[in-house]
């Protein structure tokens, strides 16, 4: 088959899927049909699951949707605030510590809140079945709901909503929900930049947020000819679900859409978060927080739960259908990009595999601590995360993870529940996420429900039954911000 014959069937098949998508959603909402079998899809009786498998085509006029989104803000704001502030402690604790741009000081401590009258230890010695029974679980390790998650969509910390505005004059405010965590809780930003094609500079990211607008001037002289046109493909924006040309958007006025490194700041991550676009129906999926590119070269295996076997088929899929919720259907009518695997994707994935990890000065060539050069505590807790604390099982040096995918079996410890707009069901399995530069990327999880990394190994000193001291608790800590 020549290349114009496979573009018209391209063309073909996303207009057929289009065209059939449209009948069947106009087809709902002309006779009011919602016949929903609760039971096979395994949700309660009576809530609505926002969108089964389709996400609706046939939008609302926009200015009444857009009426009636500003209106609830405030109160799906604060639906949100109050269950953090119920889960967690968001106070500013800065720690010692400073992540590797030297902007920020890692935050400490547990932040998940226990149920009144219970301690770690007296919880970690019950069986999952009691603390599910007594519905003792703490709050702060269920699934954490998308800010607004009957909507969900890309949501942007201010601080990259502001540079964006201020560098391309290009709008990621929503009207219908905002960012919401600390910023003390988040990634320094900018995130600095290291590249494995030139360790010997460290940082080159000047202290700047590459964009469209500043990334040439950055990069020239640093950068291949390749990569530099896969890095300004990364940066180019294109329309996504809730950033569009279409009546069917949620910021103000019609844009241009989205990069993939307006999550994946810097080649890192700014905490962006979003909801994953493999679950359905909609009330069942799982936020998703902003997962950083460095070490890309060595993964090997590619989306929390979609197991993608290389780089290019990441990079390809996110625009396709991961942009618009992992609808296919909706993205043929918002303008998807369909980027040529052989001119763009390739180079896309170039230059995101050289996006390198922080520097770790502690660590010998094997990612090994160096006696010389760490603490005492610090050994203590390299010795629990390859002994007792069983980390290395599934996060091994000198990468520390596995390119595989696994599952905590979280839902042992409690009884699903619609919490904002979430049915939160377990997730199933998990890929595993590298270790190496862990300080700098908070939230933890793939759903950013642990705070901090204190919290992370209560999280897994509970589910995995452990039972580590407190004095273990904390020297894994130490361990794992020198990673």
């Amino acid at each position: 088959m020549n290349f114009k014959n496979m573009t018209l069937l391209r063309v073909f098949h996303f207009s057929t899927v289009f065209i059939l998508g449209l009948f069947v959603m106009t087809l709902h909402a002309e006779t009011g049909e919602k016949d929903i079998n609760y039971e096979k899809i395994g949700i309660p009786e009576g809530v609505d699951p926002i969108a089964e498998t389709y996400m609706p085509v046939v939008a609302s006029d926009f200015e009444t949707v857009k009426a009636k989104d500003v209106e609830d803000k405030p109160m799906i704001m604060k639906r949100q605030k109050d269950l953090l502030e119920r889960r967690y402690d968001l106070s500013n604790m800065p720690s010692d510590v400073m992540m590797s741009g030297g902007r920020k000081a890692v935050q400490k401590g547990v932040r998940v809140k226990l149920p009144e009258g219970m301690t770690w230890e007296k919880l970690a010695g019950m069986s999952p079945a009691e603390i599910k029974e007594k519905g003792l679980f703490p709050e702060g390790f269920l699934p954490l709901p998308h800010a607004k998650h009957e909507t969900g969509g890309q949501v942007f910390p201010q601080n990259h909503i502001d540079q964006i505005m201020t560098l391309e004059k290009r709008s990621l405010k929503r009207f219908d929900v905002e960012f919401d965590l600390p910023d003390h809780l988040m990634p320094e930003f900018p995130p600095p930049i290291f590249i494995s094609t030139r360790p010997d500079l460290g940082d080159v990211s000047q202290g700047k947020l590459l964009s469209i607008d500043n990334y040439y001037e950055i990069m020239h002289g640093i950068l291949t000819p390749v990569q530099m046109e896969g890095l300004r493909l990364l940066l180019t924006p294109f329309p996504q679900q809730q950033f569009n040309q279409t009546d069917d958007r949620k910021v103000e006025a019609p844009s241009l859409g989205v990069s993939c490194l307006d999550c994946h700041a810097n080649g890192h991550t700014n905490a962006a978060f979003h909801l994953n676009p493999d679950t359905r129906p909609q009330i069942a999926r799982f936020r998703l927080d902003t997962v950083s590119l460095r070490g890309m070269f060595n993964q090997q295996i590619h989306g929390s739960k979609r197991s993608l076997r290389s780089i290019e088929d990441f990079t390809e899929f996110e625009q396709r259908t991961a942009y618009f919720d992992g609808d296919h259907v909706i993205a043929a009518k918002k303008g998807v990009n369909l980027p040529d695997r052989a001119s763009q994707v390739a180079m896309m994935a170039q230059m995101q595999n050289i996006f390198d990890f922080p520097p770790a000065p502690k660590l010998d060539t094997f990612g090994r601590l160096d006696p010389n050069k760490a603490t005492e505590q610090e050994l203590k807790g390299e010795e629990v995360f390859f002994g007792k604390g069983r980390c290395a099982e599934c996060h091994p040096s000198p990468f520390y993870l596995d390119d595989k995918m696994h599952d905590l079996k979280v839902g042992r410890f409690y009884k699903p529940e619609m919490i904002n707009g979430q049915y939160n069901i377990s997730d199933g399995p998990i890929k595993t996420f590298t270790l190496r530069g862990i300080k700098d990327s908070p939230p933890y999880m793939h759903d950013g429900r642990c705070l901090t990394l204190e919290d992370t190994v209560e999280l897994f000193n509970l589910v995995t039954r452990l039972n580590l001291t407190k004095e273990e608790k904390d020297a894994l800590t130490a361990f794992m911000r020198q990673l």
